[in-house]
């Protein structure tokens, strides 16, 4: 009998055990395969016999597409099912590859950066509405940590991956093979059997709840938040290394390794943050004080020629406070979406990342360009202040917002 009385908890938890994991799964393909194109451009340089203008036109490419069905894609899952786009955007994904790998040639490559940037816009959205509705509240913080993670570890093993498949099926068997991994993830998870969304938009009768308007002051803080988060750190992710070279005398292996640092403790600091982000109903203040901490950590740097270990260490706390307020971000946007919409404010508010993600390379590449490396860092500190300004204004209770806007509209 107390086996009887104890399964459904259990099952209860095995189905939001299996749902993270499966979640968590996707999220680390698209993190996996944002890597393999980039890592096989010595190969694709030589096949197709472009140049590197080229092949970083196809990066922008994809990141222009990613950002512009973002939100689009947000909606059309809160339509017809986060699970559908999300199983969709692993099947094209992973085909685009393929047929890169089949079909090789710049026009190919193009089209599949442009299947990629489509696939790419449907894990935030999708991921994080089925999050959203299926796991249980008072963990919901460590369970965007984990998601988070999975997309970190995703992109940290890609290079060994992609160099590795090479070694063994040359570079078009690496694209193949890369590709397949999205249809195959997508058969896991109907195996699986993970939960859609949709059902969180139902009331208790069954009835489809009423579409709310998701374009909220919140949300649309929330995406200036997060273009700014994308700024504040891409600039260091992508220039970091030369910039210590060019303009502190680092050695390349000293770079290589402070940045090791920064990329390897921000995945840890996420799964820190996950714990934090459930133990606050503050997760503005929590983000803007990590992020107050990190700009004068950052300043620092920018401002002193720190010797290889001070500079170590400082890259390694910058990067730790830097994934500790991930979950805290991710919970900001899940209490600003109004019931229901959750795939729709998770789309919007990813624009901002698309956003930050077109300007940074032109921003940074100027700055070098420039021969200013110290505002490499220099820049990214003020972006982090102002993330720290934006992220005190967002700690307000947006669905308190929403209501009085609401009023407001049904007043005569």
């Amino acid at each position: 009998m107390v086996d009887i009385l104890a399964a459904p908890r259990q099952t209860k938890t095995d189905t939001s055990l299996r749902t993270l994991l499966a979640i968590s799964t996707a999220h680390w393909v698209s993190h996996f395969h944002l890597f393999v194109l980039p890592m096989l451009f010595p190969f694709l340089k030589e096949r197709l016999g472009v140049g590197y203008i080229e092949l970083g036109f196809a990066l922008t490419v994809f990141a222009v597409v990613s950002g512009l069905t973002q939100a689009p894609v947000g909606y059309l899952g809160d339509r017809i099912g986060a699970r559908k786009i999300l199983l969709t955007g692993l099947t094209v994904g992973g085909l685009a590859l393929i047929m890169l790998g089949l079909h090789l040639s710049y026009f190919w490559l193009i089209a599949s950066a442009v299947l990629l940037g489509i696939a790419n816009s449907v894990y935030h959205p999708a991921d994080y509405a089925i999050l959203s509705a299926h796991m249980d509240e008072a963990r919901m913080g460590r369970a965007f940590s984990i998601h988070t993670f999975a997309g970190f570890l995703g992109g940290a093993v890609a290079p060994a991956i992609v160099a590795a498949l090479v070694a063994m099926t040359g570079g078009r068997g690496a694209l193949i093979v890369a590709g397949a991994v999205g249809p195959l993830v997508a058969l896991l998870l109907l195996a699986a059997g993970i939960p859609d969304a949709s059902a969180a938009n139902r009331g208790a009768d069954g009835a489809k709840a009423p579409q709310q308007n998701v374009v909220t002051p919140a949300i649309i803080l929330l995406t200036g938040f997060f273009m700014l988060l994308s700024l504040s750190t891409a600039g260091i992710g992508n220039f970091g290394v030369v910039a210590l070279m060019n303009g502190y005398g680092n050695t390349f292996s000293t770079a290589n390794i402070a940045l090791t640092a920064l990329l390897g403790c921000s995945a840890a600091g996420v799964l820190a943050g996950g714990f934090l982000a459930d133990r606050t109903h503050r997760h503005g203040q929590l983000a803007a004080a990590c992020f107050a901490l990190n700009a004068a950590i950052v300043l620092v740097i920018a401002i002193f020629t720190l010797p290889p270990v001070p500079l170590i260490g400082a890259m390694a706390s910058a990067g730790f406070l830097g994934g500790v307020i991930a979950p805290s971000r991710d919970m900001l946007v899940r209490n600003a979406a109004p019931p229901g919409a959750a795939g729709r404010a998770f789309g919007i508010v990813s624009t901002g990342f698309n956003i930050g993600g077109i300007i940074s390379p032109l921003l940074f590449g100027w700055i070098m360009d420039q021969d200013m490396p110290h505002w490499v860092f220099g820049a990214s500190a003020i972006f982090m202040a102002l993330t720290v300004l934006l992220a005190l204004v967002t700690d307000r209770n947006p669905r308190r917002t929403i209501e009085k806007i609401d009023v407001r509209l049904m007043q005569p």
